[in-house]
């Protein structure tokens, strides 16, 4: 295969909140490098997934839900990378719940104008009706005109094979954006502080999660073990107790889930430190989301 074949392209996944995205990013990354929560708002962050085929390299972009309305800056800056993330795509990928109805109407209007080979998924038709589907296609090549539709079932893996040959077969021809061996452009840490923010979705209730961020402050590996100290970051005084629980069972009960599936993450035994820290009203504070990687400039 001459290099003048090869092709090479940027793929982004967009949709609303719990439209499944980042279980349909997992399931064409065969890897689970986004978490994945019933909880609205799972995903902060844009994360790139370096996918290689024979003659093809995908990097996949899994990115934030799109908010109706932000109410910190921290959401501001997660709809930046939604926004980025459109504009250098060479193939779109507009992930919708076959149940849901309501979208932002600048997406649509960006969707719309972008110059991207487009794909709109129709996702969870496990849990559907062929009358369901028939009408939501119908009402989709209205609103969302595209270059495909494509019923999906990220959970079940339905569709997967396909959305992927089809972006393979619309990338423009161009040499590897990044090494072959190369998975994702993100570090050891960011996953560890993922994986433990995952959890905190997970075993706490209300505000907790939305007010939580995890700042890995110490990774070191050597043969046999990776020894991880983490800060669990809240933005009151009254959810520091809230995380730690009466007589640190919470903070233990976090801390015995988190190092199970970093082990997973990692295959080798993990020793995990967490401490829980103040930071008032850090999602509005632009220097605290510059630290936890939300790339103010």
């Amino acid at each position: 295969m001459s290099s003048s074949q090869f092709k090479s392209g940027f793929v982004s996944i967009i949709g609303m909140p719990n439209a499944g995205k980042s279980t349909l990013y997992n399931a064409l990354m065969g890897e689970k490098l986004a978490i994945v929560n019933p909880k609205a708002q799972t995903t902060r962050h844009r994360i790139l997934g370096i996918k290689n085929g024979p003659d093809y390299q995908i990097v996949y972009s899994d990115t934030p839900g799109i908010l109706r309305k932000t109410s910190y800056q921290m959401h501001e800056r997660m709809m930046k990378f939604v926004g980025e993330s459109m504009s250098d795509s060479d193939v779109l990928v507009l992930l919708i719940d076959i149940h849901g109805k309501d979208f932002n109407p600048e997406i649509r209007e960006r969707f719309a104008k972008s110059g991207a080979y487009k794909v709109v998924g129709i996702n969870k038709i496990d849990v559907s009706s062929q009358e369901e589907l028939d009408a939501a296609i119908a009402r989709l090549k209205e609103e969302f005109p595209a270059d495909r539709y494509l019923p999906m079932s990220a959970q079940e893996g339905f569709g997967v094979a396909e959305l992927e040959a089809l972006v393979a077969a619309a990338l423009p021809v161009h040499p590897p954006y990044y090494p072959t061996d190369q998975m994702t452009d993100r570090s050891e840490r960011f996953f560890v502080n993922e994986i433990v923010r995952n959890n905190i979705l997970r075993l706490y209730d209300e505000e907790i999660p939305y007010s939580s961020e995890v700042l890995t402050l110490a990774f070191k590996e050597n043969s046999k073990i990776i020894r991880i100290s983490a800060e669990i970051i809240v933005e009151r005084e009254s959810q520091k107790p809230i995380i730690i629980g009466k007589a640190g069972a919470g903070i233990k009960k976090l801390g015995i889930a988190a190092r199970k599936d970093l082990e997973e993450f990692f295959q080798k035994q993990v020793f995990l430190e967490l401490f829980v820290k103040v930071r008032d009203d850090w999602r509005n504070n632009k220097n605290m989301l510059r630290q936890f990687g939300y790339d103010y400039e």
